[in-house]
């Protein structure tokens, strides 16, 4: 699957001071060094917009529909995003849950997908009388299926090695930070078309989750599992 090439990649393709580092036994490593390690991996992994990048594209679709001026409502999808995806990244990474993994591959550009479709129909005016809009739950019952994702990622690096709590939880940091990161930019890209270029919110909305989902139906397509 792509995450062990990529896991094999990282190694191959890192320097030698660092190649040392992902070989060290972890049992001899400094704490410190162990969290910077695990936290550059799950933030690098991410933001990794060649082998990644999936993951990248749900979060954009889930920002598609606001701008910098609803940071209250991003937090909420951040915050809703963040517990759905740490939970199912410490059960399997904890060997509590086991999914194929060729059926999550598929899975995770389909909530692209279905996300993406939404915004196309989404009502503005009724959706802000909603108490809960559909984006936050979008980002809490998808973010499960990115969490197991995530967890075929970090199982590849971590082997056999039974010292997994503290490498999970330096991950689980890292993919935070790199997940603010990403909604930075887009807040700060949509700010710029929007408030200062007078692009519509609507045309926006609809370019940006047309070519979403267009993206998400190729990775469906090249991920089928039957």
């Amino acid at each position: 699957m792509w995450y062990e090439n990529r896991a094999a990649k990282s190694s191959s393709n890192c320097p030698k001071s660092k190649l040392g580092l992902y070989l060290w036994p972890l049992k001899k490593r400094h704490p410190v060094s162990e969290f910077g390690l695990y936290f550059g991996l799950g933030k690098d992994h991410i933001l990794d917009y060649i082998d990644g990048y999936d993951h990248i594209l749900f979060v954009l679709a889930l920002c598609t529909v606001y701008l910098i001026r609803d940071w209250k409502k991003v937090l909420i999808l951040v915050t809703a995003f963040t517990v759905g995806h740490s939970i199912t990244l410490a059960l399997a990474t904890l060997n509590i849950v086991n999914v194929d993994s060729g059926i999550i591959e598929f899975l995770i550009p389909l909530t692209i997908f279905i996300t993406s479709v939404s915004n196309l129909f989404r009502n503005e005016g009724t959706e802000s009388r909603l108490p809960i809009q559909l984006n936050y739950l979008f980002a809490l019952f998808f973010g499960l299926i990115h969490g197991l994702g995530f967890s075929n990622y970090l199982r590849a690096l971590l082997g056999k090695n039974e010292n997994i709590l503290a490498p999970l939880f330096a991950f689980n940091v890292g993919l935070e930070i790199g997940q603010i990161i990403v909604v930075g930019i887009f807040l700060g890209v949509s700010f710029l078309v929007v408030d200062l270029l007078k692009v519509s919110r609507r045309d926006l909305r609809l370019v940006l989750s047309s070519a979403i989902g267009g993206i998400a139906l190729v990775l469906m397509k090249d991920r089928i599992f039957w």
